[in-house]
């Protein structure tokens, strides 16, 4: 048994599972029982971004299709979402998507131009433009839920994580009109316009929520909010700013039962807040040990994470050695999950990502 075998309280059924041997297969897979903080067979393992760039079959089958478009076609999602399972046998599929799908979907003309990322053509910058934003339907987002049906049977027992953008970031997208390093007329906005940036955040949370209440009905196990860009702000602005948006999203999907994961990028002195925010599993990136991370995010939280992408260009011998410092690290903590601090990096070795995954396997089976 690894180190996060300690049990607490009974699996949580959730409402998506049904009483066939699959069904109970996903509810009893190391990545859901880690999720409830209950005994693991095995540190489970999964990466952010473990499907994309970094596989040759990805580039493959996106030859000649569009970000975008390549998350509204079923087949290629589901195709996409599968091939890091099949390659590496991680735990955990993710839904493949990105973070400004249900943005597509209310109408906001977004494109993701490579080399730089989702652009806005008319960026939020008053309350006229935030009334440009509807509220989020099923059916304008018809394709997940065919994807989720053909993953859910192809994925077996393998669970499936569903995937939304945090209202913080997508708004940053918006005010900014795409990707910043200092969120200048973001930050200009919650300061000089604070009802305006309120009114947006709390917009934005009833869309994401209801983006992740179609994959939860559809058959994901399991969901996480990324909040990609919530490091640039200090702990006070988070709480008055950001929490209550993402503690919206969080109770809003809680009545499904699923296990709920919070993750941002540079958020180490945001740790407690995020765990505030009402998710189930907090991620951590690498720049705090996953020991030190689970502190400060507090008791009744299962951890995920942590090993900096960066390593995984190293020799086979020293990636080993980081991963063996972060589980012995995790060893004790109530749930850990195996990740990495961010996503893999478009130039990984696919080879290294599989290899990481059977020494986690072995080392704490």
């Amino acid at each position: 048994m690894s180190g996060n075998d300690r049990p607490v309280g009974q699996p949580t059924q959730t409402p998506n599972a049904t009483a066939d041997p699959a069904g109970d297969a996903v509810l009893d897979s190391a990545f859901l029982r880690a999720c409830r903080r209950e005994p693991v067979p095995h540190t489970p393992v999964w990466f952010m971004r473990q499907a994309g760039r970094s596989l040759p079959e990805y580039r493959k089958v996106r030859e000649g299709v569009g970000m975008l478009d390549s998350c509204m076609r079923p087949d290629l999602v589901a195709e996409i979402t599968l091939q890091p399972v099949r390659r590496h046998k991680v735990d955990a599929a993710i839904y493949f998507s990105d973070i400004v799908v249900p943005l597509k979907a209310i109408g906001v003309d977004v494109d993701i131009k490579p080399g730089v990322g989702p652009v806005v053509e008319k960026p939020v910058r008053s309350r006229a433009d935030l009334e440009r934003l509807r509220t989020l339907e099923p059916e304008d987002v018809a394709y997940v839920t065919e994807a989720i049906g053909i993953l859910t049977r192809e994925l077996g027992g393998t669970p499936l994580i569903g995937f939304a953008g945090a209202p913080f970031t997508l708004a940053s997208y918006l005010v900014e009109g795409g990707p910043s390093k200092n969120h200048e007329h973001t930050k200009a906005m919650m300061y000089g316009e604070p009802e305006l940036w309120a009114d947006l955040v709390d917009r934005l949370a009833d869309i994401t929520a209801g983006f992740l209440k179609v994959q939860i009905e559809a058959g994901a196990s399991a969901v996480q909010l990324f909040d990609s860009w919530v490091g640039a702000l200090a702990p006070e602005d988070y709480r008055r700013r950001v929490l209550p948006g993402s503690a919206k999203v969080f109770e809003a999907v809680a009545p499904y039962g699923v296990p709920r994961i919070h993750f941002g990028v540079g958020t180490g002195e945001l740790l407690s807040l995020m765990g505030e925010a009402g998710a189930d599993v907090v991620g951590a990136d690498w720049r705090v040990p996953v020991d030190e991370a689970a502190r400060r995010v507090g008791p009744g939280k299962a951890i995920q994470g942590n090993l900096d992408p960066a390593v995984l260009f190293a020799p086979r011998e020293a990636v080993e050695q980081q991963a063996g410092r972060i589980l012995r690290a995790a060893d004790g903590l109530e749930g850990h999950i195996f990740n990495l601090g961010h996503g893999v990096l478009p130039d990984t070795d696919p080879q290294a990502l599989t290899d990481l995954v059977s020494y986690v396997h072995e080392h704490t089976s």
